[in-house]
């Protein structure tokens, strides 16, 4: 079992940065791939970013390539999301989440998620 907190999520304006955390505890992190995805108001949980279970590949959703870096620092079992430049349409609830398997941009790959943590980008 693995236990997902994300932090760091808040009300920013356009053109600004928020780095969020996904602190993990339970069995080893080091172990799992890890995900964020996010939920706008009325839409559907989308893929954001991937980061494999050493930090050496990743996976972007072409919308935030560029903008946001996913990593990982496995000592501290947390993965982080840079974002900068941010849009209002990024405004959304963003989760992370955990596989055990592989680098995927799937959400039904994915086995352990958080609560999520709002992000709110004005315009």
């Amino acid at each position: 079992q693995v236990q997902l907190v994300e932090s760091g999520g808040g009300l920013v304006q356009a053109g600004g940065s928020l780095r969020l955390s996904c602190a993990a505890s339970g069995r080893t992190f080091s172990s799992y791939a890890m995900g964020w995805f996010r939920q706008a108001p009325g839409k559907e949980r989308e893929f954001v970013a991937a980061i494999s279970w050493s930090g050496g590949n990743t996976y972007y959703a072409d919308s935030v390539k560029g903008r946001f870096t996913i990593s990982r620092d496995n000592a501290k079992n947390t993965v982080y999301l840079q974002m900068n430049s941010l849009k209002p349409e990024d405004t959304a609830v963003y989760y992370c989440a955990a596989n055990l398997h592989h680098l995927t941009r799937t959400e039904r790959d994915y086995d352990y998620w958080g609560q999520g943590t709002q992000v709110t980008v004005s315009s």
